[in-house]
């Protein structure tokens, strides 16, 4: 058996996850399973071996794709790999529609644009992935392994995120681009996706102790029993909306993280980086929001009797009532909480930040060897 097997042809996969944030967590889960999906799905003669790597921290935006391109095909030579393909979380356009992958024959490198792929990113590069391995090796010139029998399946019909191929085809440069609205409405769900909104949610722990204090003290006073009575649900909501706002507005000001266009980020990525960024902070804020609300019953049910509310309202009172008097004090403590949002740790609160990638463990060692 180990006769046979040095006898099988060998080929080395190189996956680069740039940067070495999400997208690393994304090639690790790809690099435990890809040669056996290599072997099934392009040949099972060949002996797949698939090395796994980190791309640069915060990598060149100004080059666009075939920056990153040249810079992949350069750590394919210098690794000695056959062929290499880099996962990235920038978000990429060409036509200006959102790219989901490009691949290069002549340098024998591809890239896959986590965003564009939208929410179920995994899935999709298991299906992506093998497909431009056994097309950079089939179109490549000066190949050392010959897939004979191999064809390309299309991968538009494999990957939902993909509309239509742009390129040279005869050249081996091919662009898979998604659709003008569908796409670029998956590229921004993504984009949330790869920044985790469930990290910054843990985050903002201060703020949501800092907003607790604050309803808890709000419990307290009739008057905000008697106000929330007298508003309506228009202005509840309006006041509600008013207090999430000034939250993602102070966390963006004053732990500077919006993004402005400059020589390395062009303007159209600055922006994409800044939607990423609040709809990120947004989505935290409001399971934030939620959390509280549902404290703020529980605590206001188990601590105001049905009596002492209904003398204070003059009027019969029900579970309805407990739910807008967390409304509003939930809505007031969210802006109590900005106070608390200016003491998170700022490696914390600024890896929501679309585009900030703070250097892994390990990564020092890794450039080292």
């Amino acid at each position: 058996m180990a006769t046979s097997d040095q006898r099988r042809p060998e080929i080395v996969v190189g996956l680069v996850a740039t940067p070495p944030d999400y997208p690393a967590l994304v090639v690790a889960r790809l690099t435990a399973e890809l040669a056996d999906r290599l072997a099934e799905q392009v040949d099972a003669d060949v002996r797949w071996i698939v090395r796994e790597g980190w791309g640069e921290v915060a990598p060149r935006r100004d080059g666009g794709v075939e920056g990153l391109l040249d810079d992949l095909a350069r750590r394919r030579a210098d690794a000695g790999w056959d062929v290499a393909i880099c996962l990235t979380d920038l978000p990429l356009h060409t036509e200006r529609v959102p790219l989901v992958a490009q691949m290069s024959a002549r340098r024998r490198v591809a890239l896959v644009s986590l965003p564009a792929l939208g929410l179920r990113q995994l899935r999709a590069v298991r299906a992506a992935v093998p497909n431009l391995v056994g097309r950079l090796l089939t179109d490549a010139t000066e190949e050392r392994v010959l897939l004979a029998g191999w064809a390309p399946p299309e991968l538009t019909g494999q990957v939902a995120a993909i509309h239509r191929v742009v390129g040279g085809a005869d050249a081996g440069e091919l662009g898979y681009v998604a659709s003008r609205l569908i796409g670029r409405l998956r590229l921004v769900t993504g984009m949330v996706r790869a920044n985790r909104p469930g990290r910054a949610l843990l985050g903002l722990s201060k703020l949501l102790v800092g907003a607790f204090g604050t309803a808890a003290f709000a419990l307290t006073t009739d008057t905000i029993w008697q106000m929330g009575d007298a508003l309506g649900g228009l202005r509840l909501a309006v006041i509600m909306i008013l207090g999430l706002t000034a939250l993602v507005t102070w966390l963006i000001v004053a732990h500077d993280l919006w993004k402005k266009p400059d020589r390395e980020t062009p303007a159209e990525l600055a922006r994409l980086f800044n939607l990423g960024t609040i709809l990120t902070l947004t989505l935290a804020t409001a399971v934030s929001y939620l959390v509280l609300f549902a404290g703020t019953t529980l605590a206001a049910a188990l601590l105001i009797d049905t009596s002492v509310l209904k003398q204070t309202l003059h009027r019969s009172v029900d579970f309805t009532d407990y739910l807008i008097l967390a409304w509003i004090i939930s809505s007031l403590a969210t802006v109590g909480g900005t106070i608390g949002s200016g003491l998170e740790d700022e490696e914390t609160v600024r890896a929501a930040a679309y585009g900030y990638h703070p250097e892994p463990g390990g990564w020092r060692d890794e450039k080292d060897a």
